[in-house]
């Protein structure tokens, strides 16, 4: 597929995702939306690839989220079942993404970072759920992620104000696990993903799916259920299941198969 909006690379286990529209500060339209789901597609399926980046082009914007001038010039609305981005409604990936946050994330755009499982953000990076200054509302994951992710009155305080919040107090919030100066925001995101793919990709999506599935349900229904969790038990019938403790006693560093 001739990518339009988007660009892909990959660099070894590691896909990065850049958001194309810089000259909109890569805010998304429905033809966006549509070619992002069969990325996202391609990613979940490919067993080579272990680990997604998500970046916006240019310095100023990750995401200025919907395309709200393509809204009111009457463009069609709506995306494909992934959601904003094929992401704010992809449940059922648990490859690990990371947000790599270089500038404005605001609307869908900060939606698409609470949807990934790590936000590293540059210094300049700016958050907020703006919707209702304009007559709207943060309905692609927004006002049930931010909640989850940093508690009620913390997350009621940026919702119903609509204000920006800096990287440093996303940080201080919890939504951010790091902060690194203007440009380095990829590299450190790389950095990341290079330090879980030390750790084998069968456990890192049986413990994602497990947080993911345990949190839905009570604490005693978690622990009882997990073992029959998909993505635990095809740990534990893989091949990295082995490896790993082989690895451990032989004192050498483990091969991971990825199945």
């Amino acid at each position: 597929m001739e990518l339009k909006f988007s660009k892909v690379e990959r660099k070894g286990p590691i896909t990065i995702i850049t958001l194309s529209r810089p000259e909109v500060y890569n805010a998304l339209h429905t033809d966006a939306h549509f070619e992002l789901n069969k990325v996202f597609d391609d990613f979940s399926a490919d067993p080579e690839q272990w680990i997604a980046i998500v970046t916006g082009a240019g310095d100023k914007a990750f995401c200025a989220g919907n395309d709200l001038k393509w809204q009111a010039a009457g463009g069609k609305r709506g995306w494909d079942k992934g959601g904003f981005a094929g992401l704010t409604s992809r449940f059922d990936c648990d490859k690990p993404i990371i947000a790599a946050v270089n500038g404005v994330a605001m609307g869908g755009g900060f939606e698409i970072a609470l949807a990934c499982d790590l936000i590293i953000a540059s210094e300049n990076a700016t958050f907020a759920l703006p919707e209702p200054r304009v007559g709207l509302a943060a309905l692609a994951g927004g006002l049930h992620r931010l909640p989850r992710q940093i508690g009620v009155k913390r997350a009621m305080g940026m919702i119903l104000t609509a204000r920006h919040v800096s990287a440093k107090e996303g940080l201080e919030l919890g939504f951010v696990n790091e902060v690194v100066p203007q440009g380095e925001a990829l590299t450190a995101a790389l950095r990341w993903a290079e330090m879980i793919t030390k750790n084998s990709p069968m456990s890192i999506r049986a413990s994602k799916q497990t947080i993911q599935k345990g949190l839905a349900v009570s604490l005693e229904q978690a622990i009882e259920e997990q073992r029959d969790y998909p993505a635990v038990k095809a740990m534990v019938a893989s091949q990295d299941y082995i490896e790993g403790p082989k690895a451990f006693a032989e004192k050498r560093p483990p091969k991971w198969l990825g199945k």
